[in-house]
């Protein structure tokens, strides 16, 4: 399986059990619909038609191959370890930091409480359309 597959699949597995924890919800009983029928669909059929076609082809056998000798080899561990010690460093450290401060910042400043009533303001409309 490819790693575009595997991603695919992963996010359509999540998606499938976020909707399932829903059971009962109205929006997830539309959302469990609006699925089903994209994936009944033509274009659905032709999306899987095309992910069968790539895994089996020549070109996708060849990168599932070039991802696992990377994925496997000493260039692999290497941007491995170099991911890990950019993770651990101090850099990331104050660039976590600073990203944390201005989140706050933007929360609490007057921008930030703008921003969350248009957002509330969009997603009450939303709901009392969704009911009516």
């Amino acid at each position: 399986m490819s790693e575009i597959e595997k991603q695919v699949r992963g996010w359509w597995a999540r998606l499938l059990v976020w909707l399932r924890g829903a059971q009962r919800g109205d929006a997830a009983q539309r959302a469990r619909t609006a699925v089903q029928d994209m994936r009944d669909s033509d274009a659905g059929r032709k999306v899987e038609t095309a992910l069968r076609d790539l895994r089996g082809s020549e070109a996708g056998r060849k990168a599932e191959s070039a991802l696992r000798d990377l994925r496997d080899g000493e260039t692999g561990r290497k941007a491995k370890e170099a991911i890990r010690d950019l993770r651990d460093s101090e850099a990331m450290g104050k660039a976590k930091d600073a990203a944390r401060d201005a989140l706050r910042d933007l929360r609490d400043s007057d921008a930030g409480r703008k921003a969350k009533a248009a957002l509330r303001d969009l997603r009450d409309g939303a709901a009392s359309r969704d009911k009516g």
